[in-house]
């Protein structure tokens, strides 16, 4: 990053610019650690003998809605007897 100062230049603001850019710049940073720790809390989970692909499934499960959840379980009901899988 340069610290020289940035003026307005073809409209553009270049303080507030630098600024927006900097905060996304932190943010990321942020994201990727915790992106870190929740790849540890699944590796410390896989260590006890839990199966992190179902964690992540229940984990997108509890993020949707009663009644989407239902219907989606549903319609995997029905594919799977037209298909013969039941």
């Amino acid at each position: 990053m340069s610290d020289a100062p940035v003026t307005d230049v073809g409209g553009i603001a270049g303080e507030r610019l630098r600024s927006i850019i900097e905060r996304i710049e932190r943010l990321e940073e942020d994201k990727k650690g915790i992106a870190d720790d929740i790849k540890d809390i699944y590796a410390e989970a896989k260590g006890t003998g839990f199966e992190t692909k179902i964690l992540r499934q229940i984990i997108r499960l509890r993020k949707m809605e009663k009644n989407d959840r239902q219907e989606q379980d549903a319609l995997l009901e029905l594919y799977k007897a037209a298909l013969g899988m039941e």
